[in-house]
């Protein structure tokens, strides 16, 4: 954690705001061209054969490939749901380490996709790779899966409406998904196995090999910034000049009230404007 502070304080300026939506705008983008152009999806994927023969934009536009769906209800209700959820982690973590997490789920992603190229070209050769693997279709499902799992991890106690009628806690709903992943990656060939891991591989470093994870948790975040504000405050903010002698209220209740003393008690007695001429005289 020593070296990504030392990476935040560097290059946090170059940080993406709101990363989440631009995610889910490239995800509106892909649907669009896969209802109007569903050709069009061959020439974005992310094939290791067609990028080291020239075609480099695929090492990008394979984000924008949607989830498989031709509902685009249940579509626009699950790109809300996970744009809640990433816009959460944003405001938990950073900006910058939010970007780190993404990026870095892409990275090991495109990283996956090599390996198993390479591995598949290494056993079966060129030509049969190349069949083989047109049918692993690689996509940012798992990218999606890993941002849940973070934030089940972060708010493991919300509460959800399962199919807005059950509810349900994030970290039973969480441990439902990864044990469906298990059964995934148990059934699944090893091509795909090798996508699966690489993909959620950001997870995987960011919580298990991290020590100070605490530090992130929702209630230690809370517990800064209740520090921050507290330090912020004027070190005689809670000294007042004036307090009213009946009700006890002070000038930080309200500014507009106005103090007098009072004449005819004996002692210094201070009321408010509405206690004034109302109160008994103190003898």
């Amino acid at each position: 954690m020593n070296f990504m502070n030392k990476l935040e304080r560097k290059f946090s300026k170059y940080a993406v705001s709101n990363l989440t939506m631009y995610l889910i705008f490239g995800y509106a983008a892909g649907y669009v061209i896969s209802m109007l152009a569903p050709g069009m999806l061959g020439y974005l994927t992310l094939d290791v054969y067609q990028v080291l023969h020239g075609q480099v934009w695929r090492l990008v536009t394979w984000v924008l490939i949607p989830p498989s769906t031709q509902n685009i209800i249940f579509y626009m209700i699950m790109m809300l749901f996970y744009y809640q959820l990433g816009s959460n982690l944003e405001r938990t973590w950073g900006v910058f380490r939010y970007n780190v997490y993404i990026f870095g789920g892409m990275l090991y992603t495109i990283l996956g996709a090599v390996i198993t190229w390479l591995v598949m070209s290494a056993v079966y050769g060129d030509a049969r790779t190349m069949g083989m693997f047109a049918g692993l279709q690689v996509s940012t499902y798992y990218i999606c899966m890993s941002i849940f799992l973070a934030f089940a991890v972060c708010y493991p106690n919300m509460q959800i409406l399962l199919y807005f009628i059950i509810p349900i806690k994030m970290k039973w709903l969480a441990y439902v998904y990864a044990l469906l992943m298990v059964i995934d990656l148990i059934q699944s060939p090893w091509p795909r196995r090798i996508v699966m891991v690489m993909s959620l591989l950001n997870f995987l470093i960011f919580f298990l090999s991290t020590r100070d994870l605490y530090r992130y948790s929702p209630k230690e975040v809370r517990r800064k910034q209740a520090y921050r504000q507290a330090v912020m405050r004027p070190k005689n903010a809670g000294i007042t000049k004036h307090k009213c002698a009946v009700c006890g209220r002070t000038e930080q209740d309200d500014p507009s009230l106005e103090f007098r003393f009072c004449s005819k008690c004996q002692g210094n007695y201070e009321y408010c404007q509405e206690h004034l001429f109302t109160h008994q005289h103190v003898r």
